[in-house]
Parts: C-alpha cells; structure tokens; sequence
C-alpha cells in the first residue's frame, strides 16, 4: 500500500489567506460581475468583458487571478504571454464559447470570402485567431458603426447580440448561430407576469437575451450599462434581465433600490445563474493561488493570431 500525502488543511479565514497570497504573489484577482459574491468582494477589480479586457492590458502585477470562466482567462493570457494566468476552476467553461467551434467556424468564414469577421468577446482563443476584430457588448455597435458601410460583415458567435447590433446601426451582417444559455432562457411571458405585479419597474436587459425579451426592455445595455443605469435613474425598482450575480453590485450601491431578478422559464431550476461561473468558489480561489494552478497556457501561434483582433477592438474602444 502506499501512503497518500496529507493536503495542507484550508485556513480558518480564507478571506485572509486569499490576502496574504496576493501580496506574496504580487498578483492581482480579476472577477466578472456573475462571480459569486463572496468572490466579488475579495477581487481588486470587477467588471465586465471589456473592463476586464482593459485591467489585464494595463496590469503591472506578476500574477493574474482570473475568476471568470476560461475565455476570459484566455484573454488574459494572450495580452500577457510572461505572466502567470490563474483560473480557479479549469471546466468553468462557456455555452457560448462552445456553440462555435473552430474547425466549423474556419468552414464557415470560408464560405464568406471578403468578409470582415467580428467575434464577441465570448468565444475561445481559436475563434478570436480567425477573427479580424474582437468585440463586447459594451462597444459591439460602436465598433460596426466605425466600418466602412461597404464592407461585408460576419459576426459571431452570439446571434442575439448580432441582431442587436443590426437593428442598432442598420448594417446587415452573416450571423453564426450561436447563443448564451442563460440569457436564452428568460421568457417574454414571464417579463410580462413580473412587469404586471410591478407596473413602475424598469426593465433592464443585456443585448445577448432574445429579441422578444428585449422589445419590452426600458433599457439594454452591457452588464456595467446595466449597473450604471441603475445608478443615474431615480427609478427604485428594476427587473434585472441578465444573470443575477450582477445583483451584488446593484444592492451595495443602493442598498434602498429593489432590483428583482428575471426567472427563467422553467420555475423548477435555477436556469439563470450561469452553472461555469457558479463553478468558481472562495476555496477554489485560495487553492489555486496557493498551488499556482490552474495555469492557463496557449501556443504562441494561436496567441499572437488572437492579440491583434484584441488590440484593434482596445483601439476602436
């Protein structure tokens, strides 16, 4: 038989713990705002896909902590090839991301010759290689509306967002057909129910949800213009149509302001927290700053393809 090594046993405060590695580590914690609470109030930094694009450019740390999920850490990596790139979980993955593959993706850009390709951000490092630009919600429409009108466009992988941003710039565009879990399960009949039982709420949505959600949304914005409304408008009661994490945020700058979360469709399920980013936890959070894995690592050839799609959407931004 052989003998199994004893794991050191987890410290009594983590939170603490979690603190005193960062400072050894000179490293950096980079949360998204559908990270578990607990996580979100131990991170340095908390936003969306583009502000966390923007921190892990601009970082002088020599470790960067990423709890979000894989293609977020990705990025990280791709504009930090020296730095040491952490993720609490490894299969804190993306439906997104996973609905476009490369292999199928390179087919379909094929069949689209001269077209300009436009990737949101949530999609893998494979992806963001084959792509011309890289976007996010928060600058998707900014960035179309910066292409000459002439230029044939192919955007993906989200075809909510796409459609989003056509009917925002009047530009058509070839859509892959991919799509978010979560923000594919709110119902237009449920926003209607809620909207009934409180007739003076705003609804905010994010751009990724479906088309008949969106048309009855006050607002739609990325999940920082989500927060951001909430904080200019005087109204005091917003159904949040995105994945509820962001309710963290929402309640500690207006602890007064009630901000109901969108239910999904099927009341038996917790369908509208994301299942990846639920994935990391404080304790995953301490393990892999203590073990220094998780690391996240990519081939240089795939890293420098996806930098430059990167850097043309932090320059058009």
């Amino acid at each position: 038989m052989f003998a199994t090594l004893a794991r050191p046993p987890l410290p009594t405060d983590l939170v603490a713990a979690i603190q005193a590695l960062k400072q050894e580590l000179n490293a950096v914690i980079l949360a998204h705002y559908y990270q578990d609470p607990a996580i979100q109030d131990v991170a340095d930094y908390i936003g969306d896909s583009l502000g966390l694009s923007r921190q892990a450019a601009q970082t002088t740390a020599d470790v960067i902590v990423f709890a979000g999920v894989h293609f977020m850490a990705e990025t990280a990596k791709i504009l930090n090839p020296t730095k040491l790139v952490l993720l609490p979980d490894l299969a804190a993955g993306c439906s997104l991301a996973d609905s476009c593959p490369p292999d199928a993706f390179a087919a379909f850009k094929a069949r689209h010759p001269n077209h300009l390709v436009i990737s949101y951000i949530n999609c893998t490092a494979e992806i963001k290689a084959l792509s011309d630009i890289i976007c996010t919600s928060s600058n998707a429409v900014k960035i179309v509306q910066q292409l000459p009108a002439d230029q044939p466009l192919i955007f993906a992988p989200d075809r909510n967002l796409g459609r989003y941003v056509m009917a925002q710039t009047g530009r058509q565009m070839v859509l892959w057909e991919g799509s978010c879990i979560v923000h594919e399960t709110f119902s237009e009949r449920r926003i209607l129910e809620l909207k009934a039982q409180h007739p003076t709420a705003q609804v905010i949505a994010h751009p990724e949800c479906e088309e008949g959600v969106l048309r009855h949304a006050d607002f739609i914005g990325s999940t920082t213009a989500l927060l951001t409304y909430t904080d200019t408008h005087d109204q005091d009661t917003f159904i949040v149509v995105t994945e509820p994490g962001i309710l963290h945020q929402m309640q500690r700058r207006h602890p007064h302001k009630t901000f109901i979360p969108a239910p999904p469709r099927d009341q038996t399920c917790n369908c509208n927290e994301c299942p990846f980013m639920r994935l990391n936890t404080l304790e995953k959070l301490y393990l892999c700053m203590r073990d220094r894995q998780p690391q996240i690592d990519l081939p240089e050839d795939i890293r420098r393809a996806a930098l430059q799609p990167i850097q043309r959407m932090l320059d058009l931004s």
